[in-house]
């Protein structure tokens, strides 16, 4: 029996095969991005992103079947909305389908189920092939053949396949029918929803010696992992949460990452969108497929800063008798900043990531924390939470505690009586911020230093706690359920 003199494929492929151009229905059309005139791409958080392909294609007068071929492999196929830039109304979309099974040698094999084959095998002592014409029964977790009368699996040689399907493609394409009212060069954009592009904001800051400012240095990064790349485009970011339909993508891709960086340039121009924020990068950046990129968003040096020391307490022991509440607590370190332009920044900032450094006595940077901040309008203070203190501790205790009434679930009265002594191992004096939640009715009745009630359920005191020593906060409240 002769060959197939077709597609010849190792069973034991382990490498990635480059295959002859594909057949595909008769007189279809293909565009590549070699036709690409523009793109433009406006990424969205949560996965989301705007792509507007310009091509340059053309057409015959009636129906046309074209394929876009490296259209994103996450493209939403019901968003995709194809226009005419030159002849608006002259190019009509009748039918789409989206091919994203791409080529594979166990994509090849799976769609030959129930097909048949050829197997190739090479005699050991002549080299001579010898061909059988087999049927794939089955494709996985291995290969299953029927030759003749016998059923063979992990057959040793190769398989040649007469042809591949129309339906599987070696880049995702969008195939249109099109009806054009005349023959002729057409310029036409394509517009869609996809996923597998993202970007996020990543902030850099450099404390100064004395911790009372930061140089801000502001990064988007942006990951494509769409499928396909995006030459010279003209990229956009919008920050906020835009509400989108949840529904399942039918794709599943593994990829190696590239990265690279953008040197810093001018910061990206923001405006306001809807009740969203969009920044535009002034000019034309590519992102190549399976690449995480980052480019400048923003640049502030000696904004303004405050640190502050915080001990979080509960509200349980206000319902109850306890002892000892804790020894040795943890002080929380935070850094607030206002975003004002006064304050050397005033612009909106997205969600993401700030990591502060702090130069040794070397002159070495080095790392002292990292917090995430939501969306921040301009004028909003951003508060960054860096680790606990090592050298400011707490103790804190119950001194007394009494039931004054109550017997039913809502009536209970109860009066206690607490100390935390604050200690400061440093060489310069820290003020501490102690914050209690107080439940039900309350009423302090006697303190030690004065309080603040900052909340309808939040007392706190500022303790200003000597270098090298220790002060303490004693108080007693009553409260109501």
């Amino acid at each position: 029996m002769q060959p197939y003199p077709f597609l010849i494929i190792p069973l034991a492929l382990a490498t990635f095969i480059a295959f002859p151009a594909l057949a595909g229905p008769p007189l279809e059309l293909r565009s590549t991005l070699a036709d690409q005139q523009e793109v433009a791409v406006t990424i969205y958080n949560e996965d989301l992103a705007l792509v507007r392909d310009q091509r340059k294609v053309t057409l015959q007068q009636g129906e046309n079947q074209l394929a876009l071929r490296e259209v994103s492999a996450g493209i939403r196929p019901e968003t995709a909305l194809l226009r005419s830039l030159g002849d608006a109304g002259g190019v009509r979309v009748i039918e789409q389908n989206f091919d994203f099974d791409l080529l594979t040698p166990q994509k090849l094999l799976e769609k030959y189920i129930g097909r048949t084959v050829q197997v190739v095998r090479v005699h050991p002592q002549t080299g001579e092939d010898s061909f059988e014409t087999a049927e794939v029964l089955a494709a996985s977790d291995g290969v299953v053949l029927k030759i003749g009368d016998r059923i063979e699996t992990g057959v040793p040689g190769r398989l040649v396949y007469p042809d591949v399907p129309a339906d599987l493609r070696d880049r995702p394409t969008l195939v249109l029918q099109l009806h054009s009212d005349k023959s002729g060069e057409q310029q036409l954009e394509l517009a869609y929803l996809t996923s597998g592009l993202s970007w996020r904001a990543d902030y850099v800051a450099q404390l100064s010696e004395d911790d009372r400012k930061l140089d801000l240095s502001g990064w988007v990064t942006l990951t494509n992992l769409s499928g396909t790349s995006y030459r010279s485009a003209r990229l956009q970011l919008v920050a906020g949460d835009v509400n989108q339909v949840r529904q399942a993508i039918p794709m599943a891709r593994d990829f190696m990452m590239e990265k690279g960086m953008v040197a810093a340039s001018a910061p990206m121009q923001e405006e306001s969108l809807f009740e969203y924020h969009l920044y535009t990068l002034g000019r034309p950046t590519t992102l190549r497929e399976n690449q995480t990129k980052q480019v400048s968003l923003l640049s502030a040096a000696g904004v303004p800063v405050e640190r502050e020391y915080l001990l979080q307490g509960g509200d349980y022991y206000y319902r109850g008798q306890y002892d000892n509440l804790g020894e040795k607590l943890k002080i929380g370190v935070f850094l607030e900043l206002a975003n004002r332009e006064d304050m050397g920044l005033g612009m909106p900032l997205p969600k993401g990531i700030v990591r502060v450094y702090k130069k040794d006595r070397q002159g070495n940077a080095q790392f002292i924390g990292e917090d995430s901040i939501d969306h921040t309008p301009k004028n909003e203070t951003v508060r960054l939470k860096l680790g606990d203190a090592f050298d400011v501790t707490a103790n804190r205790k119950q001194t007394d505690f009494q039931k004054l009434g109550g017997s039913g679930r809502y009536d209970y009265v109860f009066e206690s009586a607490y100390g935390i002594e604050l200690k400061n191992a440093k060489t310069e004096a820290v003020t501490v911020k102690v914050v209690e939640p107080m439940p039900g009715d309350w009423e302090i009745l006697s303190e030690s230093h004065p309080h603040q009630k900052e909340t309808a359920g939040t007392a706190s005191w500022r303790i200003k706690v000597p270098a090298e020593g220790s002060a303490t906060l004693t108080y007693r409240v009553r409260v109501r359920y």
